[in-house]
């Protein structure tokens, strides 16, 4: 078409012309508007779980720049949030399916109960913020043995999830601490027993007159704190800004460094998005996890994909998507090499009206009895009894009819002494909870089932509650305080143990035939995908591993280069 006018008029439509035309080559038409919103949002990294791993990743891979999802299945928490006692199960049990919204979930197996946390922070939420360093038998022992210097490797990586953490000693002992003082001087082990290092901001040192005062930590950059109150309710929520939770330091800073977190989220499928290897990246998809009316999924690319949902999270979703062929290149020790920690956990209810066991820190005090264990003191704040409603007298036995034999006795016997459980006034101050961990190793295995994952005995003697040495302890420590000894009534009537800390299943192995994930943590058969949780551990480390958690992802994330 052309322009009947003069040149100049002629040269003027021209050029508007092409402006129009170079305007309508750059307007997207309605099938590309519709293609790119229906396209998914692209990140560099999802990292599924926000406790001790995920956190670290989030953190370390946003100040690197790169562009970080964190998808977790639990809701966010806040101080005036927690529940004031265990007895509010609504608020502190994580069962979904019941309406319990909590951050505390039990999980029960053939072989073995747990303990863990949902929420953002994870663990952290609901653990006793202690943070031993194991001893050097772990970092030799296990799948991982020979495959690096561990221990040498770990130091700088040990001291900065130390600082991260806000490592230190409480200022005071109480109660069950200085008990449990006593037990170590009846073993000639006086010497041995200390304050351990846990993650709580003690201020002044501890105090009801303790204030809020500017970040103490991170210069300025992280959240304003106050000390603690000794309160004992670390691990129903702390609701005084003490407890070093993730959210206040790694979480917490990722954030400021562009990270995304999204709570209330379960990822279900995780799938390479071309290449078998990921090579292309990877599709993520999660739905809502506390709402079974609004169940519509969404659909995520990332370049890398970074497991940190715990053993439960992890371990569950990588045996799914194995099973469903998804990502069919995982090594087949997935859901092997799952270990306990070799703990008992046994309840001492004191007769004295003079105590207050509930005072202190959740764990204030620690001491090895023997060169494979540790014994701690752990307590619940006033007024959370709800463990009193799940006991049973303690009670050793090589069957369940023995056992069941020996509790009827005591019902006949001491009656009073079985009834107290469950009338004790102020139960948590009459109540001491005794963890012995060690090193010895066994391990067991998770498979899926008909109705979800299943346990079998892998490698070892089948984990077991009743502990020779734990039983001996708890009832030394029953004298010292004029109590009785109690167990979780799962003990009783199945022989399996109880463990707040349950670990491996994607462990570091020198083959994918020995083990899920390299040296690195990378995942065997894929591009860009680690294991960054209690998964990864590789040994038993017969103390609490939350430290060795982090420490593993910093030195995981500190090989990963800065984004270019």
């Amino acid at each position: 078409m052309g322009y009947a006018g003069n040149d100049d008029q002629k040269k003027e439509f021209e050029t508007r012309k092409i402006k129009i035309d170079v305007l309508q080559l750059k307007r997207p038409s309605g099938i590309d508007v519709i293609m790119k919103k229906n396209l998914p949002e692209e990140y560099d990294y999802v990292i599924i779980g926000s406790g001790f791993g995920g956190s670290v990743s989030a953190l370390r891979l946003s100040e690197k720049g790169y562009k970080v999802l964190v998808i977790e299945k639990g809701k966010w928490w806040e101080g005036k949030d927690f529940p004031k006692t265990n007895w509010n199960l609504k608020k502190w049990l994580w069962m979904p399916t019941l309406g319990l919204r909590g951050f505390f979930k039990i999980t029960l197996f053939k072989h073995v109960g747990a303990l863990s946390g949902v929420g953002v922070g994870g663990g952290s939420l609901v653990y006793a913020n202690t943070l031993p360093r194991p001893a050097s038998k772990f970092f030799n022992s296990g799948n991982w043995a020979g495959l690096a210097e561990w221990e040498k490797e770990l130091e700088p990586h040990y001291k900065e999830a130390e600082r991260m953490l806000g490592v230190a000693k409480s200022p005071q002992f109480f109660d069950a601490d200085l008990a449990l003082l006593d037990v170590a001087k009846s073993l000639g082990k006086g010497s041995k027993f200390e304050a351990p290092n846990v993650s709580v901001f003690f201020g002044k040192g501890g105090g009801k007159d303790e204030k809020e005062v500017p970040d103490p930590y991170f210069n300025g950059e992280g959240p304003s704190r106050t000390g603690c109150v000794f309160c004992g309710q670390c691990m129903t929520g702390c609701p005084n800004n003490a407890k070093n939770s993730l959210d206040k330091n790694y979480l917490y800073l990722a954030q400021k460094s562009g990270a995304k977190i999204l709570a209330g989220k379960k990822v279900t499928i995780v799938k390479p998005v071309a290449a078998p290897d990921g090579a292309d990246g990877y599709l993520v998809t999660y739905k809502n996890s506390t709402s079974f009316l609004k169940k519509e999924s969404k659909t995520v690319k990332a370049k890398g994909v970074i497991f940190s949902g715990g053993v439960f999270g992890t371990v569950r979703l990588l045996l799914n998507m194995k099973k469903k062929k998804l990502l069919s290149n995982l090594s087949p020790a997935v859901g092997d090499h799952i270990r306990t920690n070799n703990e008992s956990l046994i309840f001492v209810v004191s007769r004295k009206k003079d105590v207050d066991f509930s005072k202190g820190i959740a764990i204030g005090s620690i001491f090895p009895p023997n060169e494979d264990g540790h014994l701690e003191a752990v307590r619940y704040g006033e007024g959370s009894g709800f463990w009193r409603v799940s006991s049973l007298p303690l009670v050793f036995g090589s069957n369940v009819f023995v056992r069941l034999g020996k509790l009827f006795t005591k019902l006949i016997t001491h009656p009073v002494d079985w009834l107290r459980l469950y009338f004790t006034k102020n139960y948590s101050r009459k109540t001491m909870i005794l963890l012995f961990m060690q090193h010895l190793d066994s391990t067991l295995r998770f498979k899926r089932g008909l109705f979800g994952m299943t346990s079998s005995v892998s490698t070892g003697k089948k984990p077991t509650p009743f502990i020779p040495l734990a039983k001996e302890l708890a009832e030394r420590t029953s004298e010292m305080v004029n109590g009785n000894e109690y167990s979780f009534l799962t003990e009783a009537l199945t022989g399996a143990p109880s463990t707040a800390h349950i670990l491996g299943g994607a462990v570091i192995g020198s083959s994918p035939e020995k083990g899920v994930i390299d040296k690195d943590q990378k995942v065997f058969g894929y591009k860009n995908m680690y294991v960054c949780d209690g998964s990864a551990i590789s040994a038993n480390p017969g103390v609490n591993p939350s430290l060795s958690i982090t420490a593993m992802t910093e030195r995981a994330m500190n090989k990963i280069p800065y984004k270019q």
